[in-house]
């Protein structure tokens, strides 16, 4: 079992890679932002109290976010072939909740794949997703707070990761094949 934590700036290609990983390996896929939509949509429990938080503009709790996580991961069943965690974490607190949520199952990440893209070709990439999908999100004002946030709150986790021992640098620009075969290679190396 091989869980991994697809990692990068907005626009760094996590969602690409993680599509093109769930063909080559068969894994499970969790993005924070697809799960919390489910939740709402399907009137779970915690679907309602994620709903709660949305409605008034809060950042949901990061105990609601690992119980919801927590349940989306155990649907998988205990012999799965690994899970993707796209979007989370986002803080180092979260990265030590997700790690004691994985171990109370007897599981583990195996790998942080960090994405790396330079700043202008992430503004590029953005804007191109949002002129090509209509994303309100994708415009150069939010893109710029979405990027600095990123910087300021989520890379330190580069860091925790790299001191756990599990981070793997990967360039994120260029030939998506050439990216692709990097992030491969060090899932093949697990």
């Amino acid at each position: 079992m091989k869980n991994i934590v697809i990692f990068g700036a907005p626009g760094s290609g996590k969602g690409t890679q993680s599509d093109l990983l769930i063909k080559k390996y068969g894994f499970g896929h969790i993005s924070t932002g697809d799960v919390l939509r489910n939740e709402i949509k399907n009137g779970t429990e915690l679907g309602k109290t994620a709903k709660q938080y949305i409605d008034k503009g809060q950042l949901i709790p990061d105990e609601l976010m690992i119980d919801i996580l927590a349940s989306v991961y155990d649907s998988f069943g205990k012999e799965h072939t690994g899970v993707i965690f796209d979007g989370f974490p986002r803080t180092i607190p979260q990265a030590e909740a997700l790690k004691k949520m994985l171990a109370n199952r007897g599981h583990k990440v195996s790998a942080m794949i960090e994405l790396d893209v330079p700043e202008e070709v992430l503004m590029k990439r953005l804007i191109l997703r949002g002129q090509q999908s209509g994303r309100s999100d994708d415009n150069e004002e939010t893109i710029k707070k979405r990027i600095g946030v990123y910087y300021d709150q989520t890379a330190p986790l580069i860091a925790w990761y790299d001191t756990e021992g599990l981070h793997h640098h990967i360039v994120g620009f260029g030939e998506l094949d050439k990216i692709f075969a990097d992030v491969c290679q060090v899932i093949d190396s697990l």
